[in-house]
């Protein structure tokens, strides 16, 4: 059970026009950005990060979920995981290859500049960051500055949301948790300690 109360929409009128376009996106309002709606400045702030960081760019939106997915799993953020994995689902990518993001370093599906991409994203998420200069230069092979920087910010979002849901205790929504439950349960995927 969440730590702290969800607002409800009818409570922050303020914010609807971002929750109606959170919804049309996502197929339901998360509960994290329902928590975090008791500062609807912060709320409205990291919205339109987010918004920038996941639909604008020049990476693909299913490899920019692969990522978030990535960096979610070496945080340990089961709440992160569901998502973002329920997300890759609604970008195009397999559940073949969603449930191959475990293992993607010894898997075919991936590409090398996949490849690159998610072995930055799980070194990030280690704690202490375990990313070093070869990771970086490997990502440069496959990626511009920019997109490096994309990739980068990718797994900056997750940073906040990974600490921000564990903390928070998030209650995880009916769809990503009926979608992590049958798609990544046979990779160690089990409901949040929160549930």
């Amino acid at each position: 059970m969440t730590h702290i109360t969800p607002k409800q929409r009818e409570e922050v009128p303020e914010l609807e026009p971002m929750l109606q376009m959170v919804e049309a996106s996502m197929g339901f309002l998360p509960t994290s950005m329902m928590t975090m709606a008791h500062w609807p400045e912060l709320t409205q702030a990291f919205g339109g990060l987010g918004a920038t960081v996941l639909h604008s760019g020049e990476l693909d939106a299913g490899l920019k979920q692969m990522i978030a997915f990535a960096v979610s799993n070496a945080a340990g953020c089961r709440y992160c995981q569901a998502h973002t994995a329920n997300s890759a689902e609604k970008n195009n990518v397999s559940a073949e290859k969603i449930k191959a993001v475990f293992e993607f370093e010894k898997n075919d599906l991936f590409s090398e500049q996949e490849k690159a991409a998610l072995r930055v994203a799980v070194h990030a998420g280690m704690a202490p960051n375990a990313v070093e200069a070869e990771h970086m230069t490997e990502l440069s092979r496959y990626f511009s500055e920019k997109q490096a920087i994309e990739v980068v910010a990718v797994i900056s979002l997750f940073g906040f949301l990974n600490r921000w849901n564990d903390t928070m205790a998030t209650t995880l929504e009916s769809a990503p948790k009926s979608f992590a439950a049958d798609q990544l349960a046979s990779h160690g995927w089990v409901t949040g300690k929160h549930e």
